[in-house]
This record gives C-alpha cells, structure tokens and sequence, in this order.
C-alpha cells in the first residue's frame, strides 16, 4: 500500500513538472501516451466488422470468418492480419514521427495500442519477430521502428522477440507511389532468415510486426521467408494500414 502511494506520488510530481503531451499535436493531455481530446476523434481505429484474413475493415457485419475480395481471389503468405488504426491524413503524422523523426518515446505507448488490437494474434504466438531494416538505413535512421513496436508489444504480451530472426539482405526503394506489382518486385528476394534461428522457429506460430501495412508486399516477403524456415504459421500486426477504397 505504501509502495503504491509513493509511485502515484512521484507520478504526479512528474506530470506537474512534465505535463502529459499528445501525441499527435503535441499539446496537454489527461494521461501520457495518449491522444487529446480533439486529435482522438480525427483517428480510425479500425474494429470488426473486418476481413477474417488480412483485417480489411467492412462496413457493414458479413458474418463469421467472411472474406475481403482480394483474399478470396488468392490468399496471401501470412495467416491473419490486423492493425490499429487506418493511415490516412491524419494519422500520417502519428506513424511519420515515430519513424523518421526520432518519436521512440510513443513506443510503450504503440505497444499497448498493438496488443489491444491484436490481442487474438497475440493469444497465439509462440515468438515476435519485426520486419527488419537494410543495415545502410538503420545505420542513417539508427533504430529501426518495427523492432521497437515488437519489443513494446512483446513485454506487454509476455512474448519472446526475435529481434535478428530476419535479415534484409538487399537494399531495397522506398515504396512510396509505388503499385503492388513494383512493391512485388522490389522486395523479391530482400530478405532471409537468419542462420543462427532455422531450428528455433521450426514449427511455430510466429508474430509479424511492422508500422504500416500498404499492399501487403512487405509482410508477405517476410512471411514466405519464415515459412520456407519451418515456421508452421504467421500472422501480421501492424500500426497502421491503408484501407482500400478510402
């Protein structure tokens, strides 16, 4: 009892030097690691009803198990797939901070986000693993923001992270403006699975982690990999995803 009064004393005394910032637009909010009261409605947190496999979201309630068009005409390389929020010019801002202007303090914040979201996924895997970075960007970035959210999202859940269990082995062009066929393309063969993990992700359901899910070529690239390694199934969760028709 004594323990707990002092932590939510030293809480406070923080937050009357170091009042709680939004995370979006920068301003006072209630609590830290959250959203004020006018950026929260401007994001779509994506719920069912949704796409049994990749979570594209429906508008309307289809049934149990229903799928989206796209995984009808062919299912893609990953199990199930689920995000937070859809990306859009809203929420750009969110994802952009964390990835290219050193926002790593939304972290912990993103972690809970994610496991909220992906809490089924997360019920059943076995290991964490991010999508990794070419050495040449973490090198000019100096973190790599899928690996923050797996860790983040992993202590949470209590689930192991394979930080290195993915290697990106080719230098590949940002995806922006590019179609899915390009995204295709330019991934082909840029990744692999690192030597030291073959025997520990044999016959396991492994958790795929990455900021944004746009079409799917990125976490599909991944996903394959680790399934040729004996990787008995995997599932996708990302921060974000762009929601087709939108």
């Amino acid at each position: 009892m004594i323990a707990r009064v002092a932590t939510l004393a030293r809480t406070l005394a923080l937050d009357m030097l170091f009042p709680p910032r939004c995370l979006k637009c920068g301003g006072e909010t209630d609590a830290t690691g959250g959203l004020c009261a006018d950026c929260w409605p401007k994001i779509t947190f994506l719920t069912p009803p949704h796409c049994a496999c990749c979570g594209q979201p429906f508008p309307y309630e289809v049934g149990e198990g229903a799928l989206c068009g796209a995984c009808m005409q062919g299912a893609p390389n990953y199990e199930r797939a689920r995000a937070v929020f859809a990306y859009g010019e809203e929420s750009r801002a969110l994802v952009l901070s964390f990835k290219h202007a050193d926002a790593t303090h939304a972290a912990p914040s993103y972690g809970r986000w994610l496991a909220r979201a992906g809490a089924e996924l997360l019920a059943d895997a076995e290991l964490v693993v991010p999508v990794p970075l070419h050495r040449r960007r973490l090198f000019m970035r100096r973190y790599n923001q899928a690996a923050l959210l797996a860790h983040a999202v992993g202590k949470i859940a209590d689930r192991p992270v394979g930080a290195d269990v993915l290697l990106r082995v080719k230098a590949t062009t940002p995806h922006v403006d590019m179609g899915r066929l390009a995204r295709l393309r330019n991934v082909a063969g840029a990744f692999a699975l690192h030597p030291a993990w073959k025997e520990r992700i044999s016959g396991k359901r492994i958790l795929l982690v990455d900021d944004v899910y746009t079409t799917g070529a990125t976490v599909g690239g991944c996903a394959a990999v680790l399934k040729r390694g004996g990787a008995r199934a995997v599932d996708v969760l990302t921060l974000a995803r762009v929601v087709s028709g939108t």
